[in-house]
């Protein structure tokens, strides 16, 4: 599903004008990404948490090169489904469709 088809379902399970969805759409992840930029995390109950992860210094190739060289620690954003959303979907979800999966 991409971003436009998630904007139609909601604005066809609400009613909302599709202009109307995408800007609170954008809202809700420039406010996601604001928030996880200044250093804090993002709560979301019964769905997940948008979290800073720390990853530690370490030595990486340079291919073209052939060289070590070093990687320093950075943080990356992360997301942590909750428990719940977790369970539905091992509950619901028997199989992916052969064409998706494979970005």
């Amino acid at each position: 599903m991409r971003k436009a088809d998630l904007v139609n379902a909601i604005s066809e399970k609400t009613g909302v004008a599709k202009v109307d969805v995408l800007v609170s759409l954008e809202a809700l992840f420039k406010e996601i990404k604001t928030t996880l930029q200044s250093g804090e995390n993002v709560y979301v109950r019964g769905f997940g948490s948008f979290i800073i992860k720390k990853r530690a210094k370490k030595i990486g190739r340079h291919i073209k090169k052939g060289k070590a060289i070093e990687i320093p620690e950075h943080f990356i954003p992360s997301f942590k489904p909750a428990k719940v959303f977790v369970e539905q979907v091992k509950k619901n979800v028997t199989a992916l469709p052969d064409d998706e999966g494979e970005d």
